[in-house]
């Protein structure tokens, strides 16, 4: 009996804590935002493969990441603008001091770390380079060779496809 006893109350324990879980508040997010099972089910598959080549990378929200070197929010499926689902009312802002890129998916890339980084954006888009003035952004080919450059304070349209890594500063 005392063993029955024990199951119950474990039980709607363990459903209180599965109900928190981040997977479930993201899942609300992307119903909030009013996606469905399949648009939910692409943003999972997105995020994940940035989980899966990204080491550092962690979920924030049901699609912003903490990536290395900043954040990236792609755009939901079905939406037309790119907003963190955590906070939709929010609109994305290329902060001072930051490199912002929006690649031809509409994903936003918001960098604001120095160093070397893997870049994923994929397409035609554009970037806002709004770090302190005179700071260097580069931008690099697969084999590591410098494709461009670009100066503080500056934005402009680019094509990211062949854009493999980034030194933001």
């Amino acid at each position: 009996m005392l063993t029955a006893t024990a199951a119950l109350i474990a039980g709607p324990v363990l459903t209180a804590q599965a109900s928190t879980s981040p997977q479930n508040t993201f899942d609300r997010q992307a119903r909030a935002a009013g996606l469905t099972a399949p648009q939910a089910a692409e943003l999972r598959q997105r995020v994940g493969a940035v989980l899966a080549s990204d080491p550092q990378a962690r979920q924030i929200s049901a699609n912003k990441l903490s990536i290395a070197g900043g954040d990236l929010v792609l755009r939901a499926p079905g939406q037309s603008e790119t907003r963190d689902l955590a906070a939709p009312d929010q609109a994305l802002a290329c902060s001072d001091g930051h490199l912002c890129i929006r690649d031809g998916q509409g994903s936003n890339w918001d960098y604001y770390y120095c160093g070397y980084y893997d870049f994923g954006g994929i397409g035609d888009g554009t970037f806002n380079n709004n770090q302190s003035s005179g700071t260097r952004a580069r931008f690099y080919n697969q084999n590591g060779s410098e494709r461009w450059s670009n100066v503080a304070k500056d934005s402009g349209t680019a094509t990211w496809t062949p854009v493999y890594h980034i030194r933001p500063c």
